[in-house]
């Protein structure tokens, strides 16, 4: 979990939030030209994603300690718990970082212009 908050607090610093929503392009993002087409993933997308994979590989070693507890292969019960708090904490991340996108996306589309 802590490399997801670690590529979670890099994106975030990556931005320039002095600048203002007219000053031009935020650094690490690609200006359109028009007629090109870009088949680079922006940042924002890519850090979902590895994001999502790492909270599916937390789920994946939690299952594999908690079958090897229930088999006797030498998982020890706090191993088994530990990976499973934090599969589940990592879960409750993504979950709730996805409900403030939706909640963010909901505010944008309410507003009048």
């Amino acid at each position: 979990m802590l490399p997801a908050l670690n590529a979670i607090s890099t994106a975030a610093s990556s931005f320039n939030l002095s600048a203002g929503p007219l000053s031009g392009a935020m650094p690490g993002t690609a200006t359109a030209v028009p007629g090109s087409i870009t088949t680079e993933p922006s940042p924002f997308a890519s850090l979902i994603t590895d994001a999502v994979g790492q909270v599916d590989r937390l789920e994946d070693q939690a299952s594999a300690a908690v079958t090897g507890l229930m088999t006797g292969s030498g998982v020890d019960v706090h191993q088994a718990m530990i990976a499973t708090e934090k599969a589940s904490m990592a879960f409750e991340m993504a979950l709730a970082v996805r409900n403030k996108a939706v909640q963010a996306y909901q505010q944008v589309m309410s507003m009048q212009f």
